[in-house]
């Protein structure tokens, strides 16, 4: 049968202070209904039945996945201990989808990315599906055609055409390609063979702990240990012992880029990873003078900013440019636009600064 697994860990840092540690941004409402975790959610539809659905999550946060997901079993949110990348969060739940489901094929997705419209969304993954059931080896990945020469992602460089699945076009994947410079960016752009990594992928919940096997085998030795304990009073015990020993690595070094029968659905939704603030500009409708707002807002000769406020709360600005002010509960942030990079080591900095309340 067909799961779904949702990865939805995180830190909190790119979209402080409305973003904390308990509460990353795909607990937020940034767009549309809902948070991102429930629209990730919604947006899977009949293909997989509540009991199903699977989120990985960190330990401090399941309690709050669990509340924003009521139709989802309990026991399906599953909490890591802490953060150790996707290899270990896929290899852990790869394990717990055989041991209930031997023939069980798990698709895999983050759980913070906006994506539209959801029936196109549908149509892709159950394309992927098909493939993997025809070719129970076969290992699909998700590629974005790109829309500009963007150097915040990853790359799939497409290879031989494999014809159309359902009227979408697949390649085998060639080579998965780390963040570029913008000059490579630009390249791989003209070239057209390049789709941005959008982090979902289709397979045998069995075939990728196989291929962890052969690619790391350490990695794959610490999971077969978990599994050895899935269903019994030892479960949880084993897993806080080992996963934070576990290798910290994300899938696609770990497989991915080591694979051989690895494919690509070329989609064409709309499709944004929201990494940070600047991401709002491109989801939600903006100004005459360029503006993003959200809640109470006045913005008097201001052009390029983004502007969100708390609940009950105004932001007025005044003869300002390429701003982002966003204001939470019990903190506020004011940056330039350019300078969002280097809020992640910000918000890393508030505990020695004394400010550790706020993280």
């Amino acid at each position: 049968m067909f799961h779904v697994v949702v990865m939805a860990g995180g830190s909190g840092t790119r979209f402080w202070p409305k973003s904390r540690r308990n509460r990353p941004k795909q607990l937020l409402n940034l767009s549309g209904e809902g948070s991102l975790l429930q629209q990730t959610v919604e947006r899977i539809g009949r293909l997989a039945s509540p009991e199903r659905v699977w989120i990985i999550t960190g330990s401090d946060q399941a309690d709050a996945v669990r509340a924003q997901l009521p139709g989802v079993p309990a026991a399906n949110v599953v909490a890591e201990p802490c953060p150790r990348d996707t290899a270990p969060c896929v290899g852990l739940a790869a394990a717990i989808l055989v041991h209930q489901d031997p023939d069980a094929i798990m698709a895999v997705m983050p759980a913070d990315h906006v994506i539209a419209p959801p029936e196109l969304f549908q149509k892709t993954l159950q394309a992927a599906i098909s493939v993997v059931e025809s070719d129970p080896t076969a290992f699909v990945t998700l590629g974005v055609r790109p829309t500009r020469p963007e150097t915040g992602y990853g790359y799939i460089e497409r290879g031989k055409s494999l014809g159309l699945v359902d009227g979408i076009a697949m390649h085998q994947v060639v080579q998965f390609r780390e963040k570029p410079d913008r000059p490579t960016a630009e390249k791989f752009l003209a070239e057209g063979r390049f789709a941005w990594n959008a982090g979902i992928f289709v397979w045998k919940a069995q075939a990728i702990l196989d291929a962890l096997a052969i690619h790391r085998p350490g990695l794959a030795a610490a999971i077969g240990r978990v599994a050895k304990t899935i269903g019994t009073a030892h479960e949880a015990a084993t897993i806080a012992l080992e996963f934070p020993r576990m290798e910290r690595i994300p899938i696609d070094k770990a497989v991915m880029e080591k694979a051989t029968n690895v494919r690509v659905l070329e989609v064409t939704y709309d499709w944004s990873d929201v990494g940070d603030w600047r991401s709002l500009a491109e989801i939600l409708p903006t100004d005459d003078q360029g503006n993003t707002r959200q809640g109470p807002v006045q913005a008097i000769d201001t052009k390029g900013s983004i502007l969100i406020a708390a609940d009950g709360r105004l932001i007025a600005t005044l003869g300002v440019e390429d701003l982002v002010v966003v204001q939470s509960s019990d903190a506020t942030l004011v940056a330039k636009i350019d300078q969002l990079d280097r809020l992640k080591a910000m918000v890393e900095g508030l505990g020695e600064a004394g400010f550790g309340n706020f993280l």
